[in-house]
């Protein structure tokens, strides 16, 4: 069983799978301060939907973003620490990827998600293969909205990004939006190798929010 879950947007998504690719449970809830208390007992309630054990799970996947810090560690070190306890195997996938590939537009497609701080991260895609595969052929890369409009211009737009700053970015060619990653894709387009794997690290485009000590401040 493949269990595939993504916590780098303010959704959190959880997905099993068959090694075929067919989705036997899911869930997604959108709650950008609860990435911590909602993904353990999502991906409980998918096991026991399926009527699985940890110990049926053969995979993880899990998105590596790019997005928010403290949401995506959730799901990193979640997927590595059952990772390491199953002794299975697990990959990442760019969560931008992950949106591309749910995009049904069969033509170029620009990605552009919430990167806080009034910026996106962004990707741009080929269209689809004959597998549904999207090559991506520029990004992830993180700017401001104003600043890669001429970038995104004319292409179909989709992601949380594309609903937040639909006015410096427009809405491309008119193509549905899909705000957040889906688990379900994540999981199918791993189990068909539609998605392309990487190392299960973090995807971070710039630095956390967080400054190092200059040690302790003189009182006199």
């Amino acid at each position: 069983m493949l269990l595939a879950f993504d916590t780098s947007s303010a959704a959190v998504t959880v997905a099993l799978a068959s090694p075929t690719g067919e989705v036997l449970a899911s869930s997604s809830t959108v709650d950008a301060l609860r990435h911590g208390e909602l993904l353990a007992p999502a991906i409980a309630a998918a096991l026991a939907k399926a009527g699985c054990t940890p110990r049926d799970l053969t995979r993880i996947a899990v998105g590596v973003g790019p997005g928010p810090f403290t949401g995506l560690r959730v799901g990193l070190v979640t997927a590595r620490t059952m990772a390491d306890v199953l002794g299975i195997e697990v990959v990442g996938v760019c969560s931008l990827d992950i949106l591309a590939l749910q995009s049904p537009v069969d033509q170029p497609v620009a990605v552009a998600t919430d990167a806080r701080r009034k910026e996106i991260y962004w990707a741009l895609y080929d269209s689809p293969a004959a597998d549904g595969s999207r090559r991506r052929i520029e990004g992830p890369a993180v700017d401001r909205p104003a600043d890669v409009s001429h970038v995104l211009a004319g292409l179909p737009l989709t992601g949380r990004g594309v609903t937040l700053y639909a006015e410096a970015l427009g809405r491309g060619t008119g193509a549905e939006i899909i705000e957040y990653p889906s688990a379900e894709a994540l999981a199918t387009g791993v189990a068909t190798g539609t998605l392309q794997t990487v190392a299960p690290d973090p995807l971070y485009l710039r630095r956390p929010d967080v400054t190092l000590s200059a040690g302790p401040k003189s009182v006199l």
